[in-house]
């Protein structure tokens, strides 16, 4: 065997025991913060359940957490408990789960429950109680079966329960249509018959209950902490230190008190809550509702507020000071100047990268803002049931401009030169007049409820419930651009050059280099592909989850440039030396095929790494040529191979800074 073949072979090897690990996606650090809903404490071991994350567990009282979800079908835990060495998890759709092994892995256990919707779980002895939608159920055997328990209950839509000897207690929410009062009730006998006692609480929409010695807590919704001495006879608010006053969950370790809040993370208190502090590391946020660049730094608005990343993602810290509602639907970057639109508190700004934060809310008759769009000097922020508002003096003012508008809920905004285009839910509106008229641009539209809108030159592309389409014209008419698309939910749109980027749904991450003739997937790395939010940094793409926070990739492993040299079709496979060669930091790779089949062309490096996918698709036989952008990559000794059906060529490339 000759030497070239034995380097052949090896490389051969190389490549198929190799792992990738540059040319996906990859999860960022953060941002933390976020929603809890229920805790439990065994040992010294906490677990936290969290929304659409599964179970977390933290051994040192939350300095960091772990993710434990083996087994769970719903990672959506409203509640959990612990009995002994049994740890329950009660799901929102598929009941309750047990593991006995602090959740290593988990099991269903669900036998006569008339409801799978698993708000809030208890125990007392050998009894397990569990709070649905339906009421009280209880187990006397580890879950093996249930049976309602809810005689003198006027709610039956539980959302919490606690123990403390034998009162145990229920906490029961505010429903549509409901009949009956809400607040705590207390059972001294096993739940054969409760009681209401509520005197003394402000808020009787009760989220969640615990015990600790003879204290008894109740979080509310939106009025925060409440604690009783006797039995809830009577309460006391105590909220010292809380940011946030939506209180999901409980739990007690020793003489410290955790409450979980919606949005902003776990908080915990040492004196019976007397003052609270933020304990939130190793907690993602997985909400990422928006994304936006400004130089090197990445802000992104989560339910838990305003998050800041100045070294690509690799770690995040909250820039929340001076906000007072830290759900932030939008941001938009002036200058220095950082927006946030929040869900329900309107508009801040920060002139120093979110280091404090202040209200600009004047002239705004409605705080809920979905969106926000910069053109020049002119702020416009779109609301939610308030059509569009303009500030000229960065945000000190804000003056109504919907004249024109059929629909004042607007989900999107974009500006194009002088041209402001409203996204609503009643298709696009179009301004040439700084929203001081609008006009309907909405002919070829198929769905007029526009969930985002992105400008390419003098393209513009909406993205719908029906997919995405595309506008040449300045919205006077639209054409379908889906062709590729698997999921036509277009809830993010994103451009890079001639490069489009859509988040389809919970499909992921779809990219079009012929404004959107064509789509292809771009999702290799990615284990959550419902895509709420993009954004493009420099020479990379952030990605925004609903459910795994941010997402990191270079922008050269998904955007290639392939042209089609000839129509000539060739008569034999051939993989061309790339030139320049050494070069910095382009090069142009051509090739060859004689047949039409599925082409990969990647690159890789000397230990047989793959580093870059610039081909990965079906191409019709012909000659073919990409550029190749090695910016993201030190210098060295590379390699680039193509195959097409059982047909491979692999040459070497050099990269030299």
């Amino acid at each position: 065997m000759n030497t070239i073949a034995i380097i052949r072979i090896i490389f051969v090897l190389i490549f198929a025991t190799s792992t990738p690990i540059f040319a996906q996606w990859m999860q960022t650090s953060g941002p933390y913060g976020g929603s809890i809903l229920s805790f439990a404490v065994s040992g010294t071991n906490i677990f936290a359940g969290t929304w659409y994350s599964g179970v977390f567990l933290s051994t040192n009282n939350g300095t960091n957490w772990t993710e434990v979800n083996s087994g769970l079908t719903s990672t959506y835990i409203p509640s959990l408990a612990v009995s002994g060495t049994n740890i329950f998890a009660g799901s929102a759709y598929e009941g309750v789960f047990l593991s006995t092994n602090n959740g290593t892995s988990w099991t269903e256990v669900n036998s006569g429950l008339t409801s799978t919707g698993i708000t809030s779980l208890a125990v007392s002895g050998t009894n397990i109680f569990a709070g649905t939608g339906n009421g009280v159920f209880l187990s006397t055997n580890n879950g093996t079966s249930w049976t309602a328990v809810n005689s003198g209950l006027t709610n039956f839509n539980i959302h919490s329960l606690a123990i403390s000897g034998t009162n145990i207690f229920a906490g029961t929410s505010i429903s549509w249509g409901q009949i009956g009062g809400s607040g705590v009730f207390l059972s001294t006998n096993n739940g054969t018959s409760w009681t209401e006692v509520n005197s003394g609480l402000t808020n009787t929409d009760i989220r969640s209950l615990a015990v600790s010695g003879t204290n008894i807590f109740a979080g509310t919704y939106g009025g925060g902490v409440f604690f009783s001495t006797n039995n809830g006879t009577s309460w006391t608010e105590i909220n010292s230190g809380l940011t946030n006053p939506v209180i999901f969950s409980f739990a007690v370790s020793g003489t410290n008190i955790f409450a979980g809040t919606e949005g902003s993370g776990v908080f915990l208190s040492t004196n019976n809550g007397t003052s609270w502090t933020a304990v939130n590391s190793g907690l993602p946020n997985t909400y990422i509702w928006s994304l936006a660049v400004s130089g090197t730094n990445i802000f992104a608005g989560t339910e838990g507020g305003v998050f800041l990343a100045t070294n690509k993602g690799t770690s995040w810290t909250a820039v929340n000071s001076g906000l007072t509602n830290t759900e932030i639907y939008s941001l938009a970057v002036s200058g220095t100047n950082i927006f946030v639109g929040t869900m329900n508190n309107g508009i801040f700004f920060s002139t120093n990268n979110g280091t404090r934060w202040t209200e600009v809310n004047s002239g705004l008759t409605n705080t809920r803002i979905w969106s926000l769009a910069i053109s020049d000097t002119n702020i416009f922020a779109g609301t939610s049931g308030g059509g569009v508002f303009l500030s000229t003096n960065s945000g000190t003012s804000w003056t109504e401009v919907n004249s024109g508008l059929t629909s004042t809920y607007i989900p999107s905004l974009a500006v194009s030169g002088t041209n402001i285009f409203a996204g609503t839910g009643s298709g696009v509106f179009l301004s040439t007049n700084n929203g001081t008229s609008w006009t309907e641009a909405n002919s070829g539209l198929t769905n007029t409820e526009i969930y985002s809108l992105a400008v390419s030159g003098t393209n513009i592309f909406a993205g719908t419930w029906d997919g995405v389409f595309l506008s040449t014209n300045n919205g006077t008419s639209w054409m379908e651009a889906n062709s590729g698309l698997p999921n036509t939910y277009i809830r993010s749109v994103a451009v890079s050059g001639t490069n489009i980027f859509a988040g389809a749904g919970d499909s992921g991450i779809f990219l079009s280099t012929n404004n959107g003739t064509s789509w292809t997937e771009v999702n290799s790395g990615l284990t959550n592909t419902y895509i709420w939010s993009l954004a493009v940094s420099g020479t990379n793409i952030f990605a925004g989850t609903y459910g795994s926070g941010v997402w990191l990739r270079p922008l050269s492993e998904v955007i290639t440039s392939v042209k089609q040299l000839t129509s000539n079709l060739p008569t034999k496979f051939n993989l061309e030396q790339n030139y320049p060669n050494p070069f910095n930091p382009t090069t142009t790779i051509s090739w060859q095929s004689p047949v039409g089949s599925h082409q990969t062309l990647k690159v890789y490096d000397l230990p047989g790494r793959e580093v870059a996918t610039l081909v990965d698709e079906f191409k019709p036989a012909g000659r073919y040529e990409v550029e190749f952008d090695g910016s993201n990559l030190s210098s060295g000794t590379y390699f680039y191979r193509m195959q097409v059906g059982e047909f491979s060529m692999t040459k070497k490339l050099l990269i030299v800074k």
